[in-house]
C-alpha cells in the first residue's frame, strides 16, 4: 500500500452493496419482485456514470452473496431468472460502451444458461477500457480467502511452495480481485451498516460509506455525495496526519 496513493483524490475503484430493493417495494405496496426490477435500473444509470468518469477504473456490485440462497425459493428464482434476462439485455450495451464485465464468486452453483451468459459477456468485452464493472454472484470474502489457501496448499503440497515462503503477497495472488485495485469507496445503500461477507481481505483500508438511501433511489447525484465524502478524508495507512500532509505539500 503506498502512502503516494493515499493522497489521490478521487477513487479508482469503487465497491457497493446494493442494499434496499425489497424494502423498496413494500413502502409502495409493492410486490418485491418490482424492487429487484428498480434495483436493475439503478445500476444502468450507476455504470453509465462512473463509466463516464475517467478517474473512476472499477465498480464493483454485490449482486448476490453466497448467503442470499436462504432467501424465500420464490425470491431465489426471481433473482436468477432476473440476472439472466438482465445480461441477455446489457451484455451489447457494456461492450458498446467499452465496459468490460468480470465476474467473482462460485458460479458452479448456477445452471448452466446462466454460466454461459456469464461467460459470453467476459469474453465480449475482456479487452474494453472505460470501466471494469466487477459483479460479484454467489461470492462471499470468507469463500475467497478460503479458494485462496486451498490453492496455496495444492503449491504447497507439489513441492512448488514452501510454507515459510507463505505471505500477505502470495494470499492475494490467488483471490478474485488480484489483479485490481483494491477498493478505495466502499458504499452501502439501505441504512445497514456492516460489510456483510463482501471483501473482507480488499476492504482492509477502505474508506466507508453508508446511507439510508434504498437501492432504487439511489443515483447520480447521491454516488456524488458518498464520493465528496470519501475526498474531504485523509487516507494514512498507518501514517501519521502529519506525514500525509507533509507529503500533500508542494
Amino acid at each position: 500500500m503506498s502512502v503516494e496513493r493515499s493522497v489521490l483524490a478521487a477513487p479508482r475503484h469503487i465497491a457497493i452493496i446494493m442494499d434496499g430493493n425489497g424494502r423498496w417495494a413494500q413502502q409502495r405496496l409493492l410486490p418485491r419482485a418490482v424492487g429487484h426490477h428498480a434495483g436493475v435500473k439503478a445500476v444502468r444509470k450507476i455504470v453509465e456514470y462512473c463509466a463516464a468518469d475517467s478517474q473512476i477504473e472499477v465498480l464493483s456490485l454485490f449482486a448476490f452473496s453466497s448467503e442470499n440462497w436462504r432467501r424465500p425459493e420464490t425470491e431465489v428464482t426471481l433473482l436468477m431468472r432476473l440476472f439472466l434476462t438482465t445480461l441477455q439485455d446489457e451484455i451489447d450495451r457494456l461492450h458498446k460502451n467499452n465496459i468490460r464485465l468480470r465476474f467473482i464468486g462460485d458460479r458452479t452453483a448456477f445452471d448452466s444458461a446462466l454460466q454461459q451468459k456469464m461467460t459470453e459477456g467476459e469474453l465480449k468485452t475482456q479487452h474494453n477500457t472505460a470501466l471494469t464493472l466487477v459483479i460479484a454472484a454467489n461470492y462471499g470474502g470468507r469463500w475467497d480467502m478460503t479458494q485462496a489457501c486451498k490453492i496455496v496448499s495444492q503449491r504447497i503440497a507439489s513441492g512448488e511452495l514452501s510454507p515459510c515462503a507463505i505471505n500477505e503477497t502470495i494470499l492475494n495472488q490467488h483471490l478474485c480481485l488480484a489483479d485490481l485495485p483494491e477498493p478505495d469507496l466502499f458504499i452501502r445503500t439501505g441504512g445497514e451498516q456492516r460489510v456483510s461477507n463482501f471483501m473482507l481481505w480488499q476492504l482492509a483500508y477502505t474508506e466507508l460509506y453508508f446511507t439510508q438511501t434504498l437501492w432504487p433511489d439511489f443515483n447520480q447525484a447521491a454516488l456524488q455525495e458518498a464520493i465528496t465524502s470519501f475526498k474531504s478524508r485523509q487516507r494514512r495507512f498507518g501514517h501519521t496526519g502529519d506525514q500525509i500532509a507533509a507529503l500533500a505539500t508542494p
